[in-house]
């Protein structure tokens, strides 16, 4: 199996929106991402994005622009992205801070996990908890 060494995460959720810019602006102000770089056409639409958060990554772009990915995207169904982080409690904060929908608030769950479910703008299902899979087998 193909994979890296240099650190990089080696799975990046990728998610499309019609309105990108809108987007960004929720991921980085309510779920804390921070945006490691953004590529517009020239008529100012986002192409391709990449956010950070912790030492993951997803990548996202517009609808509409005709490449093949937004041509297979376009009969799939939202998609849902899970993020560990350190203080669920204070990241939930900040996304009700800055007006994110929570479907589940802060929930301590049976496997040991704390953890939350929002949506994002567009529909695309975020949950955020204490959980890390093990990537090493």
């Amino acid at each position: 199996m193909a994979g890296t060494d240099s650190g990089r995460p080696s799975i990046y959720p990728t998610l499309l929106y019609a309105d990108a810019k809108s987007a960004l602006r929720q991921l980085a102000d309510a779920f804390g991402f921070t945006e490691a770089s953004v590529y517009e056409d020239e008529e100012g639409k986002v192409v391709h994005a990449e956010l950070v958060q912790g030492n993951g990554a997803v990548m996202l772009g517009s609808k509409g622009t005709g490449s093949r990915f937004d041509e297979a995207m376009k009969s799939a169904g939202p998609t849902g992205v899970y993020v560990v982080v350190d203080d669920v409690d204070a990241h939930h904060q900040r996304a009700v801070d800055h007006g994110a929908e929570i479907l589940m608030p802060p929930t301590d769950q049976d496997y040991g996990s704390r953890d939350y479910m929002a949506r994002d703008v567009e529909g695309n299902i975020w949950s955020f908890g204490t959980y890390a899979p093990e990537t090493r087998v």
